[in-house]
């Protein structure tokens, strides 16, 4: 079995900063893209920013030069640090990534999301 727990969120103040964090574990044989997405109250879920197993790294137009991601291989995990928040960023922020699992002897690729941290920005 397979998960990610996210953690870091919480209440900030516009123009203040706030870093996500999502650990992975399990059965892990391989990660592959890693991602945050967001859902506000009565909007579907958008893609904040998403980063390859090879550090390429793509941000939705409103999150570029704000957010920055990063993982860290080793410790299977994944960063979002939010700078410059706005109220509209209120969101619960979910982690995504493809892993490679092996079960007797066969390699799955599973889409893997987490159970979302909130994020709230105050005016």
């Amino acid at each position: 079995q397979v998960q990610l727990v996210e953690s870091g969120g919480g209440l900030v103040q516009a123009g203040g900063s706030l870093r996500l964090s999502c650990a992975a574990s399990g059965n892990i044989f391989s990660i592959n893209d890693m991602g945050w997405y967001r859902q506000a109250p009565g909007k579907q879920r958008e893609l904040v920013a998403s980063i390859t197993s090879r550090g390429a790294t793509n941000y939705a137009d409103s999150m570029k030069g704000r957010f920055t991601i990063s993982r860290d291989d080793a410790e299977k995990m994944v960063y979002l640090q939010m700078n410059s928040l706005k109220p509209e960023d209120t969101a619960v922020y979910y982690c995504n990534a493809e892993i490679g699992t092996m079960s007797l002897d066969l390699l799955r690729v599973l889409e893997v999301w987490g159970q979302g941290t909130l994020v709230t920005v105050s005016s």
